[in-house]
């Protein structure tokens, strides 16, 4: 059966008539769908997570104090310099070089100067002893350092030290010499810097042995067997 021209022009029409009234919508709402958004677990970041890093410190030494925030050590160095410098202004404007009041006498006030150390050691050595004092302060503020939360007694300790070398520092760089004043008996004169410093280096060891003991009781307690 032959097909005429009307009929093929009817096929063509019926063969365009599902895509115009079907594909076609279907097409353009498939392309104004919204995209939905991709679970990515690895850049997405749970409230677990947060939660759990919330507080933390970024980096270890954040817990460490801050000397310039402590104020005990502050306040120890800066009473014990203070004290240093105003007994010595004192004795220096009272009494001669070598004057003593009381004139005999266990305990006596004379005025001495020293240019170099304990027992006149290293005698006019003044910039020798003034990269001593240096290095000196500059271990006292490592082991402060090194403690991440130092203890009461600790701070204390280190207050001592520090205020006493920055005291006799003080002397050295401005008149090349320590002033001394306190008598004791035959010991030699010495000042309050110098009894700071002592006093300090006392109490830490102190402090340094009943740590080591207590710990060492601690471990034994815990090497121990359970009854």
């Amino acid at each position: 059966m032959a097909i005429g021209a009307a009929d093929l022009y009817t096929v063509e029409t019926l063969s365009i008539i599902p895509d115009a009234t079907i594909c076609r919508p279907v097409l353009h709402m498939i392309s104004q769908r919204p995209t939905d958004p991709v679970d990515d677990d690895s850049n997405s970041t749970t409230p677990e997570t947060v939660e759990g890093t919330e507080g933390v410190p970024e980096q270890a030494g954040e817990d460490r104090m801050s000397w310039y925030r402590d104020r005990v050590l502050l306040v120890v160095v800066g009473i014990v310099l203070a004290v240093d410098q105003l007994t010595k202004y004192i004795v220096v404007e009272t009494l001669l070089l070598r004057e003593s009041w009381p004139k005999d006498g266990f305990f006596r006030f004379t005025h001495g100067t020293n240019s170099g150390i304990a027992f006149g050691l290293f005698q006019n050595q003044t910039f020798l002893l003034i990269i001593f004092s240096a290095g000196a302060i500059g271990f006292i503020y490592y082991f402060y350092r090194s403690h991440a939360m130092p203890s009461l007694l600790l701070r204390l300790a280190m207050g001592l030290q520090l205020g006493g070398a920055l005291g006799n520092l003080l002397d050295r760089v401005r008149a090349g010499k320590v002033v001394d004043f306190l008598g004791v008996g035959p010991w030699p004169t010495f000042n309050i810097a110098d009894s700071a410093i002592v006093t300090g280096i006392t109490l830490l060891i102190a402090i340094t042995f009943f740590a080591r003991d207590e710990k060492s009781k601690q471990e034994d307690g815990a090497g121990e067997p359970v009854p």
